[in-house]
């Protein structure tokens, strides 16, 4: 890492920040993913094709993983042992014990804090973004994690899913609903509410017409968008698809260099699966 001040920034492999983590100077912590009886860490050998392939030839889902608390004892003490103070985002904590362990940790180092993103994906990238500016700002462990605390509220992470198939094998939604949702096409956009995965809007019929309405919903509803940076996150969503929600985001008011695309990781695709795609931005700037 590049010594720009005395405080590291780190998230968990699950925030999705791609090539982001590195060009941003941000640690990068990975979760363990788990296939059959072999155990992956996450974007370190393993990627989401194998569980594409995986899953088609077993019917069965990885299943993801926390890191213990000696494991985050050992990664923050490696920082703070060289004077640096260290601040970790991850995942909810709704939906993962990896806060509870880092938080563990971090209680017993001194300089070591943790941030419950309570949202996922590039959501909890988005805190480590923002966590990177204000620490190339000069502010301290402190400051940042205070900051983080109050902008998490407003994180805007939602997806539409372009089948039920995942949702279901992960018994995350019912018998009946994946029936009925292969039935009728029903294309569910999910959003992460005060840490939780919730049904936000059911769409029905083809699917990249349902991305574009699903995008201007969200545009809609979630109109004060910090406009520093958005997140088109998908798993391996068509590139036409892509294109057509990079233009919309555009014409709303988003400079084209501050609109990064990334594949969604091991975490988004064992739940999700192929195609789909969120926007996701911190949604507390100016009115419109």
């Amino acid at each position: 890492m590049q010594e720009k001040s005395k405080v590291i920034i780190s998230a968990d492999s699950a925030a999705d920040l791609n090539d982001l983590f590195k060009t941003h100077d941000i640690g990068e912590f990975p979760l363990f993913v788990g296939l059959g009886d072999n155990q992956y860490l996450d974007n370190v050998d393993i990627t989401p094709q194998m569980i594409f392939d995986y899953y088609n030839k077993n019917k069965t889902l990885p299943k993801t993983a926390a890191r213990s608390i000696e494991d985050f004892r050992e990664y923050f003490t490696s920082f703070t042992e060289k004077g640096y103070s260290v601040v970790h985002i991850t995942i909810s904590s709704k939906i993962s014990s990896t806060y509870e362990h880092a938080a563990l940790a971090a209680k017993e180092i001194p300089g070591a804090y943790a941030v419950d993103s309570l949202s996922l994906s590039s959501g909890t990238g988005l805190l480590a973004l923002a966590a990177a500016d204000l620490r190339d700002r000069g502010e301290d462990a402190e400051t940042i994690v205070q900051t983080l605390e109050k902008r998490k509220t407003n994180l805007q992470a939602s997806f539409i899913i372009n089948t039920l198939e995942f949702l279901y094998k992960g018994g995350r939604c019912s018998g009946l609903a994946a029936f009925f949702g292969k039935a009728f096409s029903i294309k569910p956009a999910l959003q992460l509410i005060d840490g939780n995965i919730t049904v936000a809007r059911k769409y029905m019929g083809n699917f990249a017409k349902n991305v574009m309405k699903y995008v201007d919903n969200t545009l809609e509803k979630y109109d004060r968008p910090d406009l520093t940076r958005v997140f088109i996150t998908h798993t391996y969503a068509d590139e036409d698809v892509v294109n057509a929600v990079r233009y919309k985001l555009i014409k709303f008011g988003f400079a084209p260099e501050n609109i990064f695309e990334t594949i969604a990781g091991s975490t988004i695709t064992s739940h999700c699966g192929k195609s789909t795609l969120g926007i996701l931005y911190i949604n507390d700037g100016e009115t419109k």
